[in-house]
């Protein structure tokens, strides 16, 4: 919805913004200016679309924020005619195992079919393009467009509230990463001497993760495992941390870091092609063996300094430049 409330902001004139959605969809975005209704409810159409089967969409300059579009043949030389989808993260060829099957399978029939008939591919770093590159024969379509914390993300007037109604502790440090690396940053808590707060944890994994906390030396009780919450609820949470920490090194867009450096939280993480292209001097970058020393020193001497550089890298982000890149893509095309 944040791209698309851009490319209503920024759409060049004589250009207009309509929306295709699946049968069920209750779609209302103030500027858009025609929503098209398929026959197909979203499961339904995901299956066709991977299969090719289109009927209904129309033509015009299509751009997905997934992979999930109308990938079939279209005359873009004589009808102007486009298609061009996004690629958030590699989790499906890189880190299968932090997804289902399902949605692996998924993911690589849409690329291939992307190779086949998009006329570009979205990503949203050059770390990322690069791997893409290696993946799949898309040549000089992969293009780099970054996301943006959500509009509007700012800490709550009632953050106190919210982290309460979590059962949160005084202070802790905020984590993101799978099971396969967040042992490093439970360490990091331990240096620090904070407990530590999960974030997005795949429903059913808070035991599997709470003993990986107790294993590396943080006891179960000061293992705070959170699932997915709202912007609003991310935005408490991060609020109260003394610092952020990005354990997971796969190529993929860190959007919970962009939200820690927009709300001028410390953020470590993890040093990567994509920490490094989006992160960058907005946070510390360090080893996985350096991680648990750089947590204690951001929550500590080192916090203000990172404080600092994380709400100055921020400003690099936001949706209304991203959407005006989006426009850029097609005019090129």
């Amino acid at each position: 919805m944040d791209l698309t409330f851009g490319l209503v902001a920024t759409a060049p004139s004589g250009c207009s913004v309509d929306a295709i959605v699946p049968a069920g969809a209750d779609v209302s975005i103030p500027g858009v200016d025609d929503v098209r209704t398929l026959s197909l409810a979203r499961r339904e159409l995901a299956a066709a679309w991977q299969l090719g089967f289109a009927p209904g969409v129309g033509g015009g300059l299509i751009h997905s924020p997934t992979l999930m579009a109308p990938l079939v043949r279209h005359d873009r030389l004589h009808e102007n005619d486009q298609t061009t989808v996004t690629l958030w993260d590699l989790a499906a060829w890189d880190a299968p195992d932090t997804l289902s099957k399902s949605a692996v399978a998924w993911q690589r029939g849409m690329l291939r079919r992307a190779v086949k008939h998009a006329d570009a591919v979205v990503v949203p770093s050059h770390a990322i393009a690069r791997r893409l590159s290696e993946l799949a024969k898309l040549g000089d379509r992969i293009r780099v467009i970054a996301g943006a914390a959500p509009e509007g993300f700012a800490v709550p007037t009632d953050a106190d509230g919210r982290r309460a109604e979590l059962s949160l502790p005084g202070r802790y440090v905020v984590l993101t990463g799978s099971a396969a690396t967040l042992s490093e940053g439970f360490r990091g808590a331990v240096a620090a001497d904070v407990d530590a707060v999960v974030l997005d944890a795949p429903e059913g994994t808070e035991p599997h993760l709470a003993e990986i906390a107790a294993a590396g030396g943080l006891p179960e009780r000061r293992a705070h495992i959170r699932g997915a919450l709202s912007a609003e609820d991310r935005a408490a949470v991060l609020a109260g941390a003394d610092a952020f920490v990005a354990t997971n090194p796969v190529a993929a867009w860190p959007w919970r870091a962009v939200e820690a450096m927009s709300a001028g939280v410390p953020v470590v993480a993890i040093d990567s092609g994509a920490h490094h292209d989006v992160i960058a001097d907005g946070g510390r970058l360090v080893a996985v063996e350096a991680l648990a020393d750089a947590v204690a020193d951001a929550v500590g001497p080192g916090g203000e300094r990172l404080r600092v550089l994380a709400a100055d890298r921020s400003r690099a982000f936001s949706w209304a430049s991203s959407a005006e890149r989006v426009w850029g893509l097609h005019a090129d095309l």
